[in-house]
């Protein structure tokens, strides 16, 4: 029941959204119909297909990459209170700056014939914050009676965190990497449209392309694809917390 509600919602939406188009008359290129755009779906599934694994690779690159960044100056941030004190002002700074602002300089730094590392770099700066905000959080949520405990018996700054700190902090995580795993795909598409270069033919570009031929119904196209994916990425980092949460439970 919880999937067909939404998929009858959905189709409810399409067929309404058909019916609209059809009876206005609305011009292709300013609303393609449903049909439309499953037409160009089917059509030119290979080089949609191409595109989105190229942007998907990124993304994925961009999330690992900020994963274990922000990981590690969390546990140096649980570790050293004067760490954190320097380093979470740097940080909310990086969440506050516009990727687009940046973007330029990144890829002159990156080298303009290297444009995949320019987006990856982009998209993992997108990415940081989530995750670092959540291990920073889950790390000072263990239960106090527990912290007394390991202060009785004398345990070390290491200890506590690998015995206490760290399994209470995994929910955590995990929930700062869902909502990175969403921002690293926006990240690399944002990043990808600021290059400007099919270099990396991902689906910005597919998106911009078209858009600069009206092709509204192959631009609708790439963005379905876009949302595909990031219900994969955001239904995969879920079914992993839901396998955490169970072992821990």
């Amino acid at each position: 029941m919880g999937v067909i509600a939404p998929l009858a919602l959905v189709a409810v939406l399409l067929a309404g959204w058909e019916l609209a188009c059809r009876a206005l008359e609305v011009p292709a290129y300013f609303l393609p119909t449903p049909s439309a755009i499953g037409q160009a779906l089917a059509g030119d599934w290979p080089a949609l297909l191409a595109s989105a694994w190229a942007t998907l690779r990124m993304a994925l690159m961009a999330l690992v990459a900020a994963s274990l960044i922000a990981q590690a100056v969390a546990l140096a941030v649980a570790l050293s209170p004067i760490v954190e004190r320097a380093v979470r002002p740097l940080a909310v700074v990086l969440q506050v700056t516009p990727v687009v602002a940046i973007a330029p300089l990144v890829l002159i730094w990156a080298g303009i014939d290297h444009p995949t590392r320019a987006i990856v770099a982009l998209a993992a700066v997108v990415a940081f914050f989530p995750i670092f905000s959540g291990a920073v959080t889950g790390l000072k949520a263990a239960d106090p009676d527990l912290e007394r405990l390991f202060d009785l018996y004398g345990a070390s700054p290491v200890q506590r965190l690998v015995r206490l700190r760290l399994p209470s902090a995994l929910p955590f995580m995990l929930e700062g990497l869902r909502v990175a795993a969403g921002l690293a795909v926006i990240g690399a598409v944002v990043a990808e449209f600021v290059s400007g270069s099919g270099a990396t033919q991902g689906l910005a570009w597919r998106l911009l392309e078209a858009g600069n031929r009206l092709r509204t119904a192959d631009m609708l196209a790439a963005l379905a694809w876009l949302m595909i994916m990031g219900l994969m990425l955001n239904a995969a980092v879920g079914a992993l917390d839901r396998a955490v949460r169970r072992r821990l439970s």
